[in-house]
């Protein structure tokens, strides 16, 4: 359940149109939905502002489609599914339409909602390479409410690509900068703004970088002051921290 379908909920209790006894009923069906395999959350939405995430990685399409099903009969409208593969898409949309976007590995079901956020989320890359992990972060942002702003290939082997669009970085209300090598792009961004910035980092690189823990390790280490960071490849985590600074 919803904050406007609860809101809803206490209005007609309010005005006598259902006794308290029903909406107590009414709440007690909504918590979680047991359908064997999974136990949909639907007060996830309620308690957290934003609804159950589906993971579609080592999840069968069948398993997929019962879940989002399930939340589609609560009527939430946009349903986000993260690392999912092109053939599980492919399945699903026999049965439920879904808007599939193949870099990101991000299935949308439903309608993307229009921006609520306060500003702009920014997203930024250290380099081309690292575009599945950003985009799994832009759109996650966007599917949560956000204005997202692109900004990619501007690593520090080239600053200067970066430092011709300061106005972007100083402007967004949060930054997440996605980096592997080194992982040096966001200590650069985190001295460059006055935001929030999440460093993702990402498992781009030659021997040494040891499946991207150089970079995430140079991120922990970072001087810049403002600088978080979430896990290897984790561009879902970078774009939920991003709107949940954008919506407070």
């Amino acid at each position: 359940m919803n904050k406007q379908k609860t809101l809803t909920l206490l209005h007609e209790i309010q005005k006598g149109e259902i006794s308290p006894e029903e909406a107590i009923i009414r709440l007690k069906m909504e918590p979680f939905e047991d359908l064997g395999y999974a136990r949909v959350d639907h007060h996830r939405e309620l308690r957290q502002g934003v609804a159950e995430v589906i993971y579609g990685e080592g999840k069968t399409p069948e398993q997929i489609i019962g879940i989002a099903s399930a939340m589609l009969k609560k009527e939430h409208k946009t349903i986000l599914i993260t690392r999912m593969s092109t053939e599980s898409a492919d399945e699903v949309s026999k049965t439920i339409p879904i808007t599939y976007h193949g870099l990101a590995r991000v299935g949308i079901v439903g309608d993307m909602p229009e921006p609520d956020g306060i500003g702009k989320i920014v997203v930024a890359t250290g380099g081309t390479t690292d575009l599945p992990v950003a985009e799994e972060a832009a759109i996650t942002a966007e599917a949560l409410g956000n204005e997202v702003v692109r900004l990619y290939d501007v690593g520090v082997a080239g600053l200067h690509r970066l430092l011709s669009r300061l106005d972007v970085i100083m402007g967004a209300r949060a930054i997440v900068a996605v980096a592997g090598m080194e992982g040096a792009l966001p200590s650069v961004i985190g001295g460059l703004a006055d935001c929030p910035v999440i460093a993702v980092p990402a498992s781009i690189g030659y021997g040494a970088n040891f499946g991207g823990l150089s970079a995430l390790l140079t991120m922990l280490n970072s001087c810049a002051s403002g600088v978080c960071v979430v896990n290897i490849d984790n561009g879902f985590g970078g774009g939920y921290l991003a709107s949940m600074i954008n919506h407070m």
